[in-house]
């Protein structure tokens, strides 16, 4: 069982700033809000870029959906240790700047490798500003509201998504897509104005920077990317593809064996022998890998297959926020009271009900009917979200509270672009198939769609019963050892 008293002690925060603790847990939840929004809104998007001047092809697409997810992912734990290092609030106001900067450089883009740029660029400042945020939160808040705040962060990154949806929605429907990162520029330099009179300088701790086990971390995930989403184009069996695969296996195995051997790894891999650690990240990762899988079909197949407007897509996405957010206020009493492994196993097992539900969607069904398979998600991402986070949260040193949130959201956004690529795999190749116009194309995208849908409840499930029969070790093991 988890409680309060497993977070992480952060030194006492100056007297001055212990008067706002909210204003600074706002202004946290707001960053990282807003930091993982931009995924979804680009979802979002998708259906005006495919009819834009740019004429990407479906792979194109995913890479510009992926690509600030996959630079996010890969720079989370490296930007940790680099907060740890130079100070928290310096690199969280780097990272707000580069983000907007990012934005900026998105916005005008006449060609593919512009934009590929600027979302990288963006993904970066993304990077570099949520592990800062977390570090920042701990050691503002007082003892007896830390828990609350490690939830408040948590539900402020997973409505990030339903936000972008909605926020998206509104922006995409009297504007070009260009217009949603017009958008993102005054937003991140709003947050670099309030958190720079916000928050307070946190002590600087002692972290070295491991270049070299950062570089192998974001090739190997590039490489892993690169044949799920270039496999339908190239052919699985073609030496591009193959070739990244075994590229990316060949760099995890030199990532693990630098690990072992560097004196300050970004990631000790001998963490993970933890089981609540392991279990947790598992956790984490499957979760966002189910929810964004489901977000960046859900766009698309309510504006194709509904025929519904962008507005009134982000309307009728826009009640998973609610939902999401009753359940996860509860989630870390449910964990107290019913134990981790019951409450991360009974979400993860809604989530994968939530896509399998989902998979049985078509044209003629109705809203309140699909509404209630999105909630059924929510809830259960409400469940899980809050429990695992706090599980690796409260698994890693307090002088290392950085690196903790920069595992978790490496976690989360490398399942998320998991999940991206896999349904924009499937639904890719499906969908291609599938000839005509009107009921006929609508047809083909709902089979495609369904598809996708029961291949990440298939995950999800697997995954989980490894994530739930990790929790119960670790919890064994720590009654064994007090």
């Amino acid at each position: 069982m988890t409680s309060t008293a497993s977070l992480p002690k952060s030194p006492p925060a100056p007297v001055g700033i212990r008067a706002r603790p909210r204003s600074v847990t706002a202004a946290m939840c707001a960053c990282v809000l807003v930091a993982q929004s931009l995924v979804a809104a680009m979802n979002l998007a998708i259906p005006k870029i495919a009819a834009g001047a740019l004429h990407p092809s479906p792979a194109e697409l995913l890479w510009i959906v992926d690509t600030y997810v996959l630079v996010f992912a890969g720079l989370l734990i490296p930007a940790g240790a680099l907060g740890d290092r130079v100070g928290r609030k310096g690199v969280l106001l780097t990272g707000l700047g580069v983000f907007a900067a990012g934005a900026l450089l998105s916005a005008p883009a006449t060609t593919l490798p512009v934009l590929l740029a600027g979302r990288a660029l963006s993904g970066a400042g993304a990077a570099l500003l949520v592990p800062a945020t977390m570090a920042v939160l701990l050691h503002t808040a007082p003892p007896d509201r830390r828990a609350g705040a490690v939830a408040a962060w948590s539900t402020a990154i997973g409505i990030g998504g339903l936000a972008g949806n909605a926020g998206g929605a509104l922006i995409l429907q009297f504007l070009p897509w260009q217009g949603l990162f017009w958008v993102y520029v005054p937003l991140g330099l709003g947050l670099l104005a309030w958190v720079a009179a916000a928050a307070p300088r946190v002590p600087r701790q002692t972290a070295a920077l491991d270049l070299p086990g950062s570089a192998l971390l974001v090739l190997g995930a590039a490489a892993l990317l690169f044949g799920v989403i270039e496999g339908p184009g190239r052919g699985w069996s073609s030496a591009p593809v193959t070739g990244a695969f075994a590229l990316a296996l060949v760099v995890f195995a030199l990532f693990v064996r630098h690990g072992r051997r560097a004196a300050h790894p970004v990631l000790d891999p001998r963490l993970f022998r933890l089981p609540r650690l392991l279990a947790g990240s598992l956790g984490i990762a499957v979760t966002f890998f189910g929810m964004f899988a489901l977000f960046y079909v859900n766009a698309q197949f309510l504006q194709y297959v509904k025929a519904y407007s962008p507005l009134r897509t982000g309307c009728a996405i826009a009640p998973l926020a609610l939902g999401m957010m009753a359940v996860t206020r509860y989630g870390l009493r449910w964990a107290r009271r019913a134990g981790e492994a019951r409450t991360a196993g009974t979400g993860l097992a809604l989530v994968a009900a939530g896509l399998l539900l989902l998979a049985t969607a078509d044209a003629g069904t109705p809203y309140l009917c699909y509404l209630v398979f999105l909630l059924v998600m929510a809830a259960g991402a409400g469940l899980a979200t809050p429990t695992l986070s706090q599980a690796v949260v409260a698994s890693v040193p307090a002088h290392r509270s950085g690196m903790g949130s920069g595992l978790q959201g490496a976690a989360r956004e490398l399942g998320a672009a998991l999940g991206i690529a896999v349904v924009g795999t499937v639904l890719s190749v499906r969908f291609a198939s599938g000839t005509g116009h009107g009921a006929a194309t609508a047809a083909a995208f709902t089979e495609a769609t369904a598809l996708g849908y029961r291949i990440a409840a298939g995950v999800v499930l697997v995954v989980g019963c490894a994530v739930v029969w990790g929790l119960r070790t670790g919890a064994r093991a720590g009654r064994s050892g007090s």
